[in-house]
């Protein structure tokens, strides 16, 4: 599925913040006046002010500068995108940056918002950079379970009573639950309110269960890492260069050259059409390839879709079939499904994106941008006891092999992938490995701790980084006091 919500924005040139002064007692510098006075216009979404403080203090000249236009309308996008910050202090500066720490309101995420600036006596913005930051009350010293359940019983709770988080949240240990509860509305329609075992849309999430059934045929020598894709698809199916060059474990790893079937074609085409494997692949025939498979890595959802369709041909079963069969069956599975949402299914979470308007906030929901059906690639369902289920199961080997878990969630540089297995995300440097979901009205994420006993699941049926936030407090709780060396590398 599209990947939205990146919690890792380092927005060079174009990237704002927001704010009101908090607490702020001692005389500004002129540098921390500026940066007051933008941060006050996009908080307001004041385009005549914004204007206004372009012209007066960004570089408006040169080559690749932006228009004034273009530099209001980016501002306006990330305002947007980050929600209203609030200065707190200033950090660190330079002859050539001026740093602040900033805080967003409603989610209490803190930032660096810097600003880049022109090396002469009076100089003008050349650019601006947002970046996550840990709080200064983030925790340094190990967490009992007892403070990690603590704080983010308390966190989470802030967020729904904000309505910022809509979803439910499972943090376990060995598989037991030390913290579980829901928020929010499944469907604010009739009022329905989510439940622990409310099914919401995992995004692309479903690449990790594509991943693992793949591993499975690898054991079953039903095929090979290095096989081509042509192996499997008969000429014709997609591009002669596609078929020939890229392997099975360039596509795992996101480094085939493929890209994504979300197009300006399927938007434009009714959600009916696309239902089987092969629905799909009608769009990504003509698909060329970027660049030589394994010398780049770019997020592919073609690829996954694709080997969805090795999997039917290795495995001779529906792909839906082979999952269920395969993944969700021995793992004790039994909410997770790519369902058909023109059919009746039970307590499915209807997803939602928040829209700012003169009247508040106002909400709109996914049911006619999303897929009818899910697949390899994403947009199936589950909960947050399923995919603790999941993870227990691939951790004690009950899925694939202790080796094939190995394969699976650690790095793949000789593809040019540092930070992505197959078919698993690798963050905090080897720390952290799962996957995330994001869509429009969809967020969810599933984290599993490397040499911890610990594994966090978050689902939410609103988008943007509304999951991705709970569970990057959580790696902050977590991982407080302990040494990174316990990583694999």
């Amino acid at each position: 599925m599209r990947r939205t919500g990146n919690l890792l924005l380092v927005l060079a040139l174009v990237v704002g913040s927001t704010s009101r002064i908090a607490g702020q007692q001692t005389a500004a510098s002129p540098r921390q006046r500026m940066t007051l006075e933008l941060l006050r216009a996009m908080n307001a979404r004041d385009t005549v002010a914004l204007r206004r403080f372009v012209d007066a203090h960004f570089v408006t000249s040169g080559p690749n500068v932006p228009t004034p236009e273009a530099r209001v309308g980016r501002l306006l996008a990330i305002r947007t995108n980050l929600g209203a910050l609030d200065f707190q202090r200033a950090d660190t500066s330079g002859p050539n940056e001026y740093v602040a720490l900033v805080q967003n309101r409603r989610t209490e995420e803190w930032s660096r918002f810097a600003l880049v600036l022109e090396e002469t006596a009076d100089p003008r913005i050349r650019g601006l950079r947002v970046s996550p930051t840990p709080g200064p009350d983030a925790p340094t010293a190990l967490l009992g379970d007892d403070q990690i359940v603590a704080q983010l019983r308390g966190y989470v709770e802030r967020l729904a009573s904000r309505d910022a988080f809509s979803g439910t949240v499972l943090l376990a240990k060995a598989g037991k639950p030390l913290y579980r509860a829901a928020f929010g509305e499944a469907n604010k329609d009739f009022g329905a309110k989510n439940t622990i075992d409310t099914r919401f849309n995992l995004g692309s999430m479903n690449k990790m269960f594509t991943a693992v059934s793949v591993l499975q045929l690898v054991e079953k020598g039903k095929l090979s890492l290095d096989d081509t894709l042509g192996k499997f698809l008969p000429a014709g199916t997609m591009r002669l260069d596609v078929l020939s060059k890229v392997r099975i474990k360039h596509v795992l790893s996101h480094t085939s050259g493929l890209g994504s079937y979300f197009t300006d074609e399927w938007d434009g085409m009714s959600r009916a059409r696309f239902r089987s494997v092969d629905d799909w692949m009608t769009l990504v025939k003509p698909e060329s390839l970027a660049f030589e498979p394994g010398t780049k890595w770019s997020y592919s959802n073609t690829g996954m879709l694709v080997l969805g369709k090795v999997i039917e041909v290795a495995s001779g079963q529906d792909y839906f079939a082979y999952v269920r069969e395969h993944v969700y069956e021995p793992a004790g599975m039994t909410n997770s499904d790519a369902y058909e949402l023109d059919r009746v299914n039970h307590n499915l979470a209807v997803g939602y994106e928040p829209e700012e308007t003169p009247k508040g906030v106002e909400y709109r929901n996914n049911l006619f941008q999303h897929v009818i059906r899910g697949g390899p690639a994403g947009g199936g369902y589950s909960t947050v006891d399923d995919l603790t289920r999941f993870a227990e199961a691939l951790k004690a080997g009950r899925l694939v092999s202790l080796a094939s878990v190995q394969l699976l969630t650690t790095p793949k540089p000789a593809l040019s992938s540092p930070d992505y297995g197959f078919g698993f995300l690798i963050d905090e440097g080897g720390r952290v490995v799962g996957h995330s979901g994001g869509f429009p009205g969809i967020n969810s994420q599933l984290d599993i701790y490397v040499g911890e006993p610990y594994t966090f699941a978050v689902m939410s049926n609103y988008g943007g980084a509304s999951a991705q936030r709970v569970a990057q407090k959580v790696r902050t709780l977590v991982l407080a006091g302990r040494r990174s060396d316990r990583a694999r590398t």
